[in-house]
């Protein structure tokens, strides 16, 4: 399975951001990748109020993702932010190529000064599916620091779980993102896929999600296969997905 990883910063004009989308793409497709994954918030920093530019999963900006996705024959993964009932939006990482799917974060970053619940709803359901051939869980950012998330994923057949991120900037942010990707993939004997927005300005500085970089990819043991530095950068991995069940079998962590 080979996977791109596409750590970038994304603005607050989802046009721009839908051009570094198709940009991005494109590279990895070149690449012969059949997966990308982009950042959370890629369709627009949380620099700007999501509900300026939150749509339906059948609006433009997903539309147009759709159809970068169909033309270069690769699935994309990506952040955006869709509409909710309640007037808030939701976090939303839409899944379109060879699969069809969204999923919304379903843990609030309402920590550290931050609070994200006051205008992103709650998603209901974790989300695991079929990616050409691969059992693939997702989550967003803060779900990472969730043990149970990542376990119930494995424990439903995952061997690769996706997390897309912008992590907020603060003391030791970098170290605990990394520490957390480690930890996750050990937990759940999967391969954790992990993209962060690029850095920007001091990582160590508090401030609002926006990203530390540092993506990587880790194995089931806990091993990163690589890890990227502060800036934007494509990267593409190889990964055997298969390389999970025999993980499993010497360590029996998971409930299958």
């Amino acid at each position: 399975m080979r996977i791109a990883i596409a750590q970038l910063s994304s603005s607050t004009d989802p046009a721009a951001n839908l051009r570094l989308v198709e940009e991005y793409a494109q590279r990895a497709a070149d690449a012969g990748a059949g997966l990308i994954v982009f950042p959370e918030a890629t369709m627009c920093s949380f620099t700007r109020r999501s509900a300026e530019v939150a749509e339906p999963l059948d609006g433009p900006w997903a539309a147009a993702v759709r159809a970068i996705a169909a033309r270069l024959g690769i699935t994309v993964v990506v952040g955006m932010f869709t509409t909710a009932p309640d007037g808030r939006v939701h976090n939303t990482l839409l899944i379109t190529g060879s699969a069809e799917a969204s999923y919304d974060k379903i843990h609030l970053f309402d920590a550290l000064g931050y609070q994200e619940s006051r205008h992103i709803a709650p998603g209901s359901a974790p989300l695991r599916l079929d990616v050409d051939g691969a059992q693939v869980g997702f989550a967003i950012c803060y779900d990472i620091r969730f043990p149970g998330h990542f376990t119930r994923l494995a424990d439903e057949g995952a061997t690769v779980i996706i997390v897309s991120a912008s992590w907020a900037p603060g003391r030791d942010k970098t170290h605990q993102w990394r520490t957390l990707a480690m930890a996750r993939a050990m937990d759940s004997t999967a391969f954790v896929v992990a993209v962060d927005q690029a850095a920007g300005g001091d990582p160590e500085a508090e401030g609002p999600p926006t990203g530390v970089g540092h993506s990587l990819v880790v194995d089931p043991t806990g091993t990163p296969l690589v890890e990227l530095g502060r800036s934007p950068e494509l990267a593409i991995v190889d990964i055997d997905p298969e390389r999970a069940d025999s993980v499993r079998l010497a360590l029996p962590v998971v409930n299958l």
